[in-house]
Parts: C-alpha cells; structure tokens; sequence
C-alpha cells in the first residue's frame, strides 16, 4: 500500500515516513507542495498525509488542485491550527479528514486505515485473491480451497480478504480489529482469536499445508510457506 506523506519540518516527516513504514506501507515524501503535486500525479499513492502549511503550495491550494482535476484519492490532512474555521475549509475544499498537531500516531494509523477501508468499499472489487489452492472471488466474495466451495460469514470473509490481500504481512489483532471491525472495537477482546479459530478450521483443517500462521507475539499472517 503506497502512501505519500507531504510534510516540510523535517522531524515530523522522519517520524511520519519511519512510523509508517514500520507499519508495513511503502511511503514517499514530498517536502513541497509541489512536489506534492508531482509525485501524486506521477505514482498515484493510495492516500495523502497532507500538511497544511506547505511551502509553494499550501495543503489546501494542493487539495484543491488534485480534486479539480478529478483526483479522488483520499486525504488525511495534518495542521498545528485547530479552529474550527481551519478544519471546515479544508473538508469544503475535499480533505476526507483532519488531524490537529500534536496527535497520537494510534490515531493517525486508526484514521489512515478508516480511510483505506471507506475507499475499498466504494470501489467495486474487481478480480480474485489467491494463495496456493485457496482463491477468493472478490466480486461474488465466495471462498474456495482445492476447487470446494467453502462457507463463511460476512466478517470471516471481510478477516480472509484481509490476510489474502498482502500473503506474508503480519497483522497484529490491534491492526486486525481495527480494519475488520472497526476503531470502536474494545481491544482487549479476544473476538480476533475466537475468528482465527474458525478460519482454521474451514480454510486449513484437512489440508496438509496450514495458510494461516501465528506470529509469537506479533499477529497473524497467511502464506504458502511451510511452517
């Protein structure tokens, strides 16, 4: 997942871009809003962290342009003003969000996912997902694994279409709850555990090579790999 991060002070950058690869993202940076401009017409990033106070080309002016020309791409835009004159002009302008400096980076990465995920469902799925001989059908969302059909809820699919869209990531239950069902999710549940369970045991149970693996201490991920 590409996301571009458009921010001049260069502390927060590095802490922007660092924290989020960490995360898993690929990030880009631009330091002007130019070059804001530029690299998202060029790369087509999958969401715009976006500051306000840019130099050649302020966050809003940048917005602007980009929806002008028909770019939908979602933006999370990040400014130290916190009026409420500030954060109304910049969603009338076409931000999708609006994060007052300074700001937990939980909460930057709740509202970066709430994003993605608001963007996936407006857009028709397209295509399928496969892992070794488990596919997914994106537009009719049925499962299968060696050619049989498999059964699953509504959210044990929207769980598989998670781990299938990125084999060999690891996502923690925190990163899971928030993406599968919602920021709200109390995160001392143990909802995301009971739901692996169940995965295993209508995707790997009778097969000889398990999909989905635990991470000590970390998540889970899904992957051909042995072991």
């Amino acid at each position: 997942m590409n996301l571009l991060v458009v921010e001049d002070d260069v502390r927060v950058a590095d802490f922007l871009v660092r924290g989020l690869q960490a995360e898993g993202y690929a990030v880009q940076l631009a330091r002007t809003g130019p070059q804001g401009l530029a690299l998202t017409r060029s790369s087509a990033p999958a969401l715009l962290v976006l500051d306000l106070m840019l130099p050649g080309l302020s966050g809003l002016e940048l917005c602007q342009t980009l929806r002008a020309e028909g770019c939908h791409v979602p933006m999370l835009m990040l400014t130290a003003l916190g009026s409420l004159e500030d954060k109304v002009n910049g969603l009338r302008l076409g931000a999708d969000d609006y994060l007052t400096k300074p700001f937990a980076f939980e909460e930057l990465l709740a509202r970066i996912e709430a994003l993605l995920r608001r963007g996936r469902e407006q857009r028709p799925r397209a295509g399928s997902l496969q892992v070794a001989d488990l596919v997914l059908d994106r537009e009719s969302m049925q499962a299968s694994r060696a050619g049989r059909p498999i059964a699953l809820t509504a959210r044990e699919l929207a769980f598989l279409e998670l781990l299938m869209s990125a084999p060999g990531r690891v996502y923690s239950r925190e990163r899971i709850l928030s993406n599968v069902w919602g920021t709200n999710e109390d995160p001392l549940t143990n909802v995301v555990d009971v739901y692996v369970r169940r995965l295993r045991a209508k995707v790997d149970e009778g097969h000889a090579l398990a999909l989905i693996k635990t991470v000590r201490g970390l998540g889970y991920r899904l992957d051909a790999q042995p072991g």
